[in-house]
């Protein structure tokens, strides 16, 4: 509009030149933050908003951000439930210092609010805020930031008054950049080094240019007199000149370096790009079952070991692709292994669509289709022809509605009605999700499609198929757990979460473990399940394996879920546990179990087997085949074979 009416305007205006200097975002990147828009905005609104900002912060990407860039201004990390957090938040505001409240949830304590509104009177030209009853002097210094990592917390408008509700979840792109820097850094070490030290180079010399400007400003304005006749201004001016001069070409060379740098880098972007993709299917799981909750330290981990596991090769094409299918089915092993069956499905077929949609090859038209059906409110005038009478209603009405959005249903709509003959035969089949119900090339989505018209009970069956034709059959398989593994996965600071179903007990499981690895009940294996009065016997247990290296399983957490907040803050306080140390928990399925725990656990959800082969695989991985191989004898491994068959 200003363009047409001929007003003068910048064009291409954007926040961050408006608040920002290249020198300070090379500084927040160098403290964390990455160096995208979104992130850029919400550093700006975090540093310069005139209200306190509450970050939504369930990847700990904010709170991670602003410890490391208020680090050399004597930053005071606190939670709302420490004791002490009072008086040193009185101290803050006395002098000016920074202070960081974390793991705030959605009430906030009322005790805050005058701070929150910075409600201070002025007394005596000093300004005076109410704090516990107390009045406190009030330093304009003072910087108050708040984190929660709750993911989508719902706060009273008294609080959405007082603050800024700003949005910290992190973003496909900004995951990309910080994967990239992994994988770089794990590849090619040497590249990741020279690229960090360019960035530092131009960070410095930018700041070491901001400096000679503003200070060469400064000469100007306070000079008096005339200005050629000062000769020290002028000497003063021709130095600053050379070094001005020295310091951007330095710049400019880091940055041709930098950008060499960066192609060599974008070689592995394929790496990252799926990496992201990997943590954003799976951490939306957490909107099916609160107990899938994934944090993205625990993917990063994770990420990292498959990195190293994959298999080497001096090809760089064959290493990328190598790394992308080991990465993929690494971290879709973690995950699947804390998800109950009847979600598995579900996931594999959501990281399938994202595979799809990574390539540009997901029809998203038909996505929809499958998913909702016939949306229309109005009633089809086209009624179902009488040879169609082994069609269900439900399914004609959901076929009329594809065939009148898709060019390719119309045409299946006109075959059906002039050969219905041969759609019968398709609809007979035992597993018409393996054949075409028509010649042509009909993508795999809109197979499904007609699958989920004409034989709905086969749905199931042909979105294995699906998932087994895009991603691999290995994630369209049932998976068994092997607690071995899980161990292998745990770490002295990562508990290791069971999710117990009926009928499932992994306590025998644990301990048959710890006998092989030399952990007994009787040296250092202690296990106690909860119930009224055992909180305080389980965190002495908790202590003193803490310190001595024990394994310390505690069951049944669901029985007293308050006692589980003083849990979470113990192990928020452990940070330096005896290596061989274990926290083993069960507990079923709730949502009032702590969040702290769940994003930094391995989940294992454990569930009876569904089918006779499930039973029979999981009695198989149970058994110890060195055990077989000294059996000299040569029928000994067929009657083991069936004794499990008769058993399961």
């Amino acid at each position: 509009e200003m363009s047409c009416s001929g007003l003068p305007h910048s064009e291409n205006v954007q926040a961050q030149n408006l608040f920002t200097t290249g020198v300070m975002l090379q500084r927040w990147s160098l403290k964390g933050l990455s160096n995208d828009d979104y992130s850029v905005q919400n550093g700006i609104l975090t540093t310069m908003g005139m209200r306190f900002p509450l970050c939504i912060d369930p990847q700990q990407q904010a709170a991670s951000w602003i410890k490391s860039n208020f680090s050399d201004e004597n930053l005071i990390v606190k939670t709302l439930d420490d004791i002490d957090f009072l008086k040193h938040l009185e101290l803050a505001i006395r002098f000016g210092k920074p202070f960081l409240f974390e793991n705030v949830l959605e009430a906030i304590d009322p005790i805050l609010d005058h701070v929150l509104e910075r409600a201070a009177s002025p007394t005596n030209g000093s300004a005076f805020v109410s704090l516990g009853g107390k009045m406190i002097e009030w330093n304009n210094s003072f910087r108050l930031f708040l984190c929660t990592k709750l993911r989508n917390p719902t706060y009273t408008p008294e609080i959405a008054g007082k603050v800024s509700l700003i949005n910290f979840c992190i973003t496909r792109d900004c995951l990309t950049d910080q994967l990239l820097n992994i994988v770089v850094k794990h590849e090619k070490p040497e590249l990741q080094q020279h690229y960090q030290v360019l960035v530092n180079e131009m960070a410095l010399n930018g700041d070491l240019l901001r400096g000679l400007e503003d200070s060469l400003l400064y000469k100007l304005s306070s000079s008096t007199g005339d200005i050629l006749e000062n000769d020290n201004l002028i000497l003063t001016l021709e130095k600053t000149k050379l070094n001005a001069v020295d310091i951007e070409s330095k710049i400019e060379s880091a940055r041709g370096a930098q950008a060499q740098i960066q192609e060599a880098r974008s070689a592995y972007q394929l790496v990252a790009s799926r990496g992201s993709l990997l943590y954003f299917a799976s951490s939306g799981l957490s909107s099916i079952n609160s107990m899938y909750e994934l944090s993205l330290g625990i993917f990063l981990k994770r990420f990292g070991h498959a990195l190293d596991g994959a298999q080497q090769d001096a090809c760089l094409e064959r290493r990328i692709i190598n790394l992308v299918e080991f990465c993929t089915k690494s971290v879709y092993d973690f995950v699947i292994m804390g998800i109950f069956e009847k979600h598995r499905l579900v996931y594999s077929f959501h990281l399938a669509c994202m595979v799809l949609e990574e390539s540009g090859k997901l029809e998203r038209a038909a996505l929809n289709l499958f998913l909702r059906g016939n949306c229309s409110v109005n009633s089809s005038t086209d009624k179902k022809p009488s040879s169609l009478y082994w069609l269900p209603e439900t399914g004609w009405r959901d076929f009329i509605a594809m065939a009148r959005s898709d060019e390719d249903f119309s045409k299946i709509k006109e075959a059906l009605i002039t050969f219905p003959n041969n759609f019968k035969r398709w609809f007979d089949l035992e597993a018409p999700e393996k054949c075409k119900p028509v010649e042509g090339d009909l993508s795999l989505m809109k197979t499904l499609c007609l699958v989920r018209v004409f034989r709905p009970d086969r749905c199931y069956n042909a979105l294995q198929l699906l998932v087994e034709q895009i991603v691999g059959c290995a994630y369209a398989r049932p998976q068994e757990i092997d607690v071995k593994r899980v161990f292998e996965q745990s770490t002295p600071l990562n508990p290791v979460v069971f999710i117990l179903s009926p009928g499932t007990n992994p306590e025998t499981d644990i301990q048959q473990l710890g006998v092989k690895l030399g952990v007994t009940t009787q040296t250092n294996f202690r296990s106690i399940s909860l119930g009224q009065g055992q909180g305080p016997l389980a965190l002495k247990m908790l202590q003193m394996g803490y310190s001595r290296g024990h394994w310390v399983l505690i069951q049944n957490c669901h029985l007293l879920t308050e006692w589980t907040k003083d849990l979470e803050n113990m192990l928020e306080t452990m940070k330096t546990p005896h290596t061989d140390f274990r926290l083993w928990l069960t507990t079923e399925a709730t949502h009032s179990f702590p969040l702290g725990i769940l994003q930094k656990s391995v989940k294992v959800v454990t569930e009876p087997p569904s089918s006779m082969k499930l039973n029979m695989r999981s009695l198989i991985l149970k058994i110890d085949e060195n055990v077989i191989q000294e059996k000299k004898h040569d029928i000994y491994s067929s009657l083991v074979f069936v004794f499990i068959y008769f058993h399961a």
